[in-house]
């Protein structure tokens, strides 16, 4: 039987976004759900365009819900723009919840995915243990996955980790350090050099900048660090995306939760390919975090997930290489609450784009991925 199925669990066209004239508008073709598994969690997704044309989708699934220990990598595939997608597939499964997952095919034609591990969900049981008012079978389970390891091993465990393949994807290393984290993972430049920008994790005063590699993602190392804001704590910086424009210059996206400015996105750019960074600077933009693209005609485009009403995921235009961005474009309306976002878009060959993210809707028991076909007007 052809492992490649067609999902139509939910249908929702969009009106077109009412912005002003002159401005770039988005008008939504499709929406969809796309995960095959609803007895799932489903989280921090990243979409990523192959050469081939194949597009590939990382997220954190089979879990349980937003914080649990049950966290894995998840990947499947398109061959038909989005139509259908492959049943999932396990790359990371390890004894620690696997978060966010984030997607590159490099230069050469290696795969990349990204996670980070984490012990969150630590307390959450603990206070249910102190409690006593879970039911016995959720107790069990999670106290089991706890448990596979001990408290020094779970603590060494933690870490930010990439995956790669060299092969299409058919098989991949085992997890190895890449020095930071952020949501989608890194970037290729210009040169063929890979950056990463992020923030280190589990250290006693983690770095927030980029790290490089120059041997297709085998190794990293550290870079640059990018400078807080007169008055911000660097820790309040969070999930960074990066983008390389046609003349060179890097454009990074920050999540803000600094009380300036807080959950607005803030913006750096490097010229020097990512040695030196100029101090973040709002960009009148609330939303987070972002994911970077640039279109084939050298434009920038941001995607980012707004939790407040409307709920959904809306996206932005730079003209200019990030010196100003458009008015948003809704491409997505419709949420319940706040447990949303996490969108990446790719442009597909007709200039059409397609945007996932991860939501929690009302007719399905956890969260779920969906999927925008749009185009810009």
């Amino acid at each position: 039987m052809n492992p490649i199925f067609l999902l139509t669990l939910v249908l929702i066209p969009l009106a077109t976004s009412s912005l002003t004239a002159g401005e770039p508008m988005a008008e939504v073709l499709a929406t969809r759900v796309i995960s095959p598994q609803p007895e799932y969690y489903c989280g921090w997704p990243t979409v990523a365009r192959m050469k081939s044309g194949r597009l590939i989708l990382v997220w954190s699934g089979r879990r349980q819900a937003h914080v649990c220990p049950f966290g894995t990598v998840e990947c499947m595939t398109s061959h038909d723009n989005g139509t259908t997608w492959t049943y999932p597939r396990t790359l990371l499964d390890s004894a620690t919840d696997d978060r966010d997952a984030g997607v590159l095919e490099t230069p050469k034609g290696s795969l990349l995915v990204t996670t980070f591990t984490s012990l969150a969900y630590e307390p959450i049981l603990a206070k249910a243990e102190q409690a006593g008012d879970w039911d016995e079978e959720r107790m069990t389970r999670w106290q089991g996955a706890r448990d596979r390891l001990t408290a020094d091993q779970r603590q060494a465990d933690l870490g930010t980790w990439m995956l790669r393949s060299t092969d299409g994807g058919q098989t991949w290393s085992t997890r190895f350090d890449c020095l930071v984290n952020s949501p989608h993972g890194p970037i290729a430049l210009s040169d063929g050099t890979l950056l990463y920008a992020g923030k280190q994790l589990w250290l006693e005063n983690p770095r927030v900048g980029v790290a490089i590699s120059k041997d297709d993602g085998v190794s990293w190392e550290w870079l640059a660090e990018i400078p807080a804001r007169s008055g911000d704590d660097p820790n309040d910086y969070h999930e960074l995306h990066a983008v390389q424009c046609d003349t060179g210059k890097i454009v990074v996206h920050i999540r803000n939760h600094s009380v300036s400015n807080s959950r607005e996105t803030l913006q750096t750019e490097s010229t020097d390919g990512g040695r030196t960074w100029t101090e973040p600077h709002p960009i009148g933009v609330w939303g987070l975090p972002s994911h970077l693209l640039k279109l084939r005609d050298g434009r920038l485009l941001m995607s980012y997930g707004h939790r407040r009403p409307p709920f959904g995921n809306q996206a932005r235009i730079s003209e200019d290489e990030g010196e100003t961005w458009s008015q948003p474009m809704r491409i997505s309306e419709d949420g319940t609450g706040g447990d949303l976002g996490y969108p990446s878009t790719v442009e597909l060959d007709d200039g059409t784009l397609l945007t996932v993210w991860y939501e929690k809707m009302r007719q399905f028991p956890h969260s779920v991925l969906r999927q925008a076909t749009w185009r810009l007007k």
